[in-house]
Formats: structure tokens, sequence, C-alpha cells
């Protein structure tokens, strides 16, 4: 018997799951939270197998709720069920302890092959997902590393869209200076054109 938590803010999905795994002898829903504070508390009082949690929650994230987890329950595996499918969503989570990570548009059999997998040590990606994409962003984070601490603040603005004066004015420097940082930006971590360093930024704003 798998004994299962869900950490989801939206109550009817959470009956909806529910419901469909009532017919399933091999898992057990033994608690659900709404909230990430509330999920860490439940999971360390019913100590289930395996978690299935969202990223975005009131009060804690899904991220951090994972760390508390995995921190005092490191034999629980965690599976991410999320909306998200932007890459350094996905490696924040495994990052944080997670086994698996399933898609809110996938199909129950997919949930449940995922639940079955992480239960028994394995870990599990949604077919939606293309793993290459994390491998390339591990060796992105690895330069994002040489930026210096200005060049990351001035990579956060142009996430928010912000043109050079903008951030210029922000940061009270020069428009010159902002230019530079973003030529150097771009020759450090290898970029090509000014539209490959927004794509960059916007790729990693969950670091930000």
């Amino acid at each position: 018997m798998i004994k299962l938590a869900i950490g989801e803010d939206h109550q009817s999905l959470i009956d909806g799951i529910s419901l469909l795994l009532a017919e399933q002898e091999e898992i057990k829903l033994v608690c659900t939270a709404n909230d990430g504070e509330d999920l860490v508390t439940q999971v360390l009082k019913y100590q289930p197998d395996v978690v299935i949690t969202d990223i975005r929650m009131p009060k804690m994230d899904g991220i951090e709720a994972t760390k508390h987890i995995k921190n005092q329950l490191p034999d629980t595996g965690v599976i991410a069920f999320s909306m998200f499918d932007q890459t350094e969503a996905i490696k924040q989570m495994l990052d944080a302890g997670a086994s698996g990570y399933v898609l809110k548009n996938s199909s129950l059999e997919t949930l449940k092959q995922a639940i079955q997998r992480v239960a028994s040590g394995e870990t599990f990606f949604d077919s939606q997902i293309d793993l290459s994409l994390i491998e390339a962003e591990n060796n992105a984070s690895e330069k994002g590393g040489l930026l210096t601490k200005r060049q990351v603040e001035i990579l956060r603005h142009i996430a928010l869209g912000k043109t050079s004066r903008e951030i210029a004015d922000e940061l009270f420097i020069g428009v010159h200076t902002v230019d530079t940082h973003r030529k150097n930006m771009m020759r450090i971590l290898e970029l090509k054109g000014k539209g490959e360093l927004l794509r960059y930024a916007l790729e990693r704003k969950y670091d930000f």
C-alpha cells in the first residue's frame, strides 16, 4: 500500500484526484493540504510514502515545502504537479529533492505511474518534459555563476522587459554602462543578439 499526500490550493483538484484514486487499492490518500505550511505539517504527522505538490501555493511554495520535507523525511518521495513547464521551475524542484514532475494537463494514468515509480525509489518525468533542456539549463547556470552582482541585477531588469534607459534610471547609472554590461554578459554567456539575452533572462526568471 502506497500512502499518499497531496498539496494543492485548489480543493476541487484534490477532490477530483481523490475520487479517481479511490478505486486504486494500492494507493491510499492519507492527508491533503491547501498551502505549503500545512502540507509540511501534515506530511510530518502522517509520513506518507509519496507527496504530490503544486509549486505555487499560499504561505509556502512547493519548492520550499519540498526542501523541508526532504530534510526531515529523506525517504519520502516528492512529485511536482504543476502547470509550469519552464525549465528553471523543474530544475528548482529537482534541486529541492523532488523525484518526479508531472504536468496538470496529463492523464490520471500518468499520475498513477509517477506515484508508483517514485514510491519504488525511481524517478518519473512527464513525457511532455524535454529533459535535454534541463541539462542545457544546468550548463547555463554554471555560466551564470560567472556574472557579477551588478550584471545579475541588470539581467533581472531585462527579464522584466525594461529598456537600457529604464534600467539606467532605476540603478542610477549611465545608459552606456548598461549597454556595456549587456555586451559583456552576451560574451560571457556565449549568446548572439539582443533577443538571445532577453530569452536567457526570461528562462531564468525563477532565479531572481
